[in-house]
């Protein structure tokens, strides 16, 4: 095993974005940690799609990342390499309720996406700390904190005002962190659009996800449905060398909706 591999995590990387940017960070032959929360067969699927792309190791780490414990233990699993180099926080949920429904929400909706896509990015940056610190030692450049974040995020749109909420705290989360870990760890967020995954059917079904696909291609500047793989090349090239002196940066990625919004 080479010395010098990158060592990653990505969290939520079962399928969808995650899978992809794992695959990717795979053909670099980096060492990585697969983490799942409930899908451990897809997990398993993704590590060995990795493992075939050329990582030089691959683990796969259960955990629920809204929990301490569970992102202090998925961060364990990558202690033995001595060192993390990225730390991709990719694993997110939603509740699809319309934004006028404001009876379609509860407080323990808001706790529950929170808990997920705000709180648990903030415990893996805590819990990964001194490995990142770690591996921009062994290195000589920073590691690379990747936060998933949306367009929701920027503009309020989405699929609940819960999500919107919560990934808008991601980004602001992420100029407090850039702030606070420099020099030795980068904090940057991506900020999809549209994204043409099985996300939109688990959560409106198959005829409520066409329908969305099909009005965001018609809308946008760039006629086009993003895929995981599109998304996942961005944020791999924030989370390698090539973007080393990037921190603080929320960008985003959405085939050009927000020119028409």
């Amino acid at each position: 095993m080479a010395k010098d591999s990158l060592c990653a995590i990505v969290t939520g990387s079962a399928s969808g974005l995650g899978a992809a940017t794992a695959e990717i960070l795979a053909r670099s032959g980096a060492r990585l940690v697969i983490n799942y929360s409930s899908s451990q067969k897809e997990a398993e699927a993704t590590a060995e799609l990795c493992r075939k792309a050329g990582a030089a190791e691959v683990l796969v780490a259960q955990g629920d990342v809204s929990k301490d414990e569970d992102c202090r233990r998925i961060v364990a699993a990558a202690a033995p390499w001595g060192r993390l180099d990225v730390l991709v926080n990719n694993a997110g949920i939603t509740k699809h309720v319309a934004h006028a429904d404001l009876d379609g929400l509860s407080a323990e909706d808001f706790q529950r996406v929170y808990g997920v896509n705000t709180i648990g990015p903030f415990q893996m940056v805590r819990a990964a700390r001194s490995l990142l610190e770690a591996g921009a030692k062994a290195s000589g450049r920073p590691s690379a904190v990747v936060n998933v974040s949306s367009v929701a995020g920027i503009s309020g749109v989405g699929s609940s005002i819960a999500y919107a909420a919560s990934k808008g705290a991601l980004n602001t989360m992420t100029l407090s962190l850039s702030r606070a870990l420099a020099p030795l760890i980068r904090v940057n967020t991506v900020c999809p659009g549209y994204i043409d995954t099985p996300w939109f059917t688990k959560g409106r079904g198959e005829a409520g996800a066409k329908q969305v696909r099909d009005s965001v291609v018609a809308k946008v500047p760039l006629k086009v449905a993003s895929r995981a793989e599109d998304i996942a090349q961005l944020v791999c090239f924030l989370a390698m060398p090539a973007s080393s002196n990037m921190t603080g940066e929320v960008v985003r990625m959405d085939a050009g909706m927000h020119l028409i919004t």
